[in-house]
């Protein structure tokens, strides 16, 4: 069963970035207070580069038992461990490398020039059983369930590295590489729908104006083959943390009550 979206609209990128920092402490100190470990899935882009720096800089990172996250990622850009690109290496030089993380809960996808070499479908593989080796009878799978998903969208609706109408949309299995995406880099390594939807909370993020008709279709009915991002939903929450620009575009209907 997955959750109705609702959406939080503030008026900057930093308020976004600092709502979402402050939601992610309160979010992994109630699953740890629970008795478990967290398990979160990172994504990339400017917001998210700017929420990683805020959680860094913000007086409440230490508020987290770190060593007890698991950190994931829902696509990877399949490029070599030193490119700029890799969503791995912006998110260690903005935070990980900046907290008390266990190495050993730190699940990167594996780069084109690391231990699977230049074979996206092996380093999709490997991902898949490292998904499964984390997995538990209470997952009810071979991916374990996510306390956490946060997803960007691009301006054509897509999420993670699922772009419209391509063929990784029907994929069954866990993760898949994804070839001739139509936003470079051309190859990447993906979380399929399938395990997208193993999260209780699924969080958007979305600032700029360039996003607007991307948001306002994936929360107005579109499909996720033609909206990608119309898909994801948490089982417990789905909540879109947009700015102004963002939500331009959106129904008043659609406005979180407490919008700014």
């Amino acid at each position: 069963m997955s959750s109705t979206p609702t959406v939080e609209v503030h008026r900057t990128v930093d308020e976004v970035a600092r709502a979402t920092a402050a939601r992610l402490v309160t979010r992994l100190v109630d699953v740890q207070s629970a008795g478990r470990v967290a398990n979160i899935v990172l994504t990339g882009g400017s917001i998210a580069r700017q929420v990683h720096r805020t959680l860094r800089d913000s007086p409440a990172v230490s508020a987290v038992d770190w060593k007890r996250v698991q950190v994931w990622w829902g696509d990877e850009r399949f490029v070599p461990a030193s490119d700029p690109e890799r969503n791995e290496l912006q998110a260690r030089e903005d935070l990980l490398d900046a907290l008390p993380l266990d190495p050993d809960k730190v699940h990167p996808v594996a780069a084109s020039d690391g231990s699977y070499g230049d074979d996206p479908d092996a380093a999709a593989a490997g991902y898949a059983d490292e998904l499964a080796g984390q997995s538990t009878p209470e997952d009810h799978g071979d991916v374990p369930t996510f306390d956490v998903l946060m997803l960007g969208i691009g301006p054509d609706g897509h999420v993670a590295s699922l772009f419209p109408e391509h063929p990784a949309l029907h994929e069954t299995r866990s993760v898949v590489a994804v070839r001739h995406s139509p936003k470079p880099p051309p190859t990447r390594v993906t979380l399929t729908f399938r395990t997208l939807a193993r999260a209780r909370e699924v969080w958007f993020l979305a600032t700029g104006d360039s996003k607007a008709g991307a948001v306002r279709n994936a929360l107005s009915g579109a499909g996720q083959l033609q909206v990608p991002a119309a898909g994801p939903r948490g089982t417990e929450r789905s909540v879109w943390l947009l700015d102004h620009e963002a939500a331009a575009a959106l129904p008043k209907q659609l406005r979180y009550p407490g919008a700014r």
